[in-house]
């Protein structure tokens, strides 16, 4: 991102979807409806502007001064996903019938009316959800970008709202938001989701010389399309 700030984020995630897609054609049926793929975050400053692109089930959220937190999330996945799960409950993990209902699930994905997620297919990248704001406009907070596992503490388990995760950050980073959901996953039983947070602070600060500018990415894998 910082060799081309001229280049828009959808541009550049196209650009690493072929690229990870090529590096594994030769090796893996990268076209299979099971094939691996993941949610990106990203966040990029560039000339007074923090640009964002959510793509697949995670979070971006912007501690804004002049209200509360921007949060930017993609919800078809997790909309048409909802449908599938009593029967992937219900269904015995690596059999026949979880397979076919999974496969049912991602034959969704990269379609008009489906979902849209980082796998074989570039132009994913062109359904991302993207905006900018100000960066002037943001708290000593920063920004966070969070994997679907890290954003339970808010949309799964409730224990906090969004101006609280950032103030969780701020005070603690992310190791106490990470320990309060695997908290709460072994209270519930429930099993361990990949949890992934980026904190970004310092975007009103003048850049020192050999310094990148701020942002960060984050990719969490959907394992099991869900």
């Amino acid at each position: 991102m910082s060799l081309a700030p001229g280049r828009s984020l959808p541009a550049l995630l196209a650009d690493a979807i072929e690229q990870v897609t090529d590096a594994h054609r030769d090796t893996c049926d990268v076209t299979n409806r099971l094939s691996p793929s993941a949610a990106v975050a990203i966040l990029r400053l560039s000339d007074g502007l923090v640009e964002y692109l959510v793509l697949g089930d995670a979070y971006v959220v912007l501690d804004r001064a002049d209200g509360p937190p921007l949060v930017v999330s993609d919800p078809r996945e997790v909309v048409i996903s909802r449908s599938y799960e009593p029967a992937l409950k219900t269904a015995t993990a690596g059999s026949d019938e979880y397979n076919k209902i999974l496969s049912d699930l991602r034959s969704n994905r990269n379609h008009p009316g489906g979902f849209w997620v980082a796998k074989d297919d570039p132009r994913a990248a062109q359904e991302a959800v993207t905006g900018n704001c100000p960066a002037s406009g943001l708290t000593p907070a920063g920004a966070a970008l969070l994997s679907n596992g890290a954003s339970g503490i808010v949309d799964r388990f409730g224990l906090t709202d969004w101006p609280g995760v950032m103030a969780v950050l701020a005070s603690s980073g992310p190791d106490e938001i990470l320990r309060r959901v695997r908290q709460a996953e072994a209270q519930y039983a429930v099993a361990a989701d990949d949890a992934t947070i980026a904190h970004c602070t310092g975007f009103g600060q003048a850049p020192r010389a050999g310094r990148m500018r701020a942002g960060g990415v984050i990719a969490g894998a959907a394992e099991g399309g869900r």
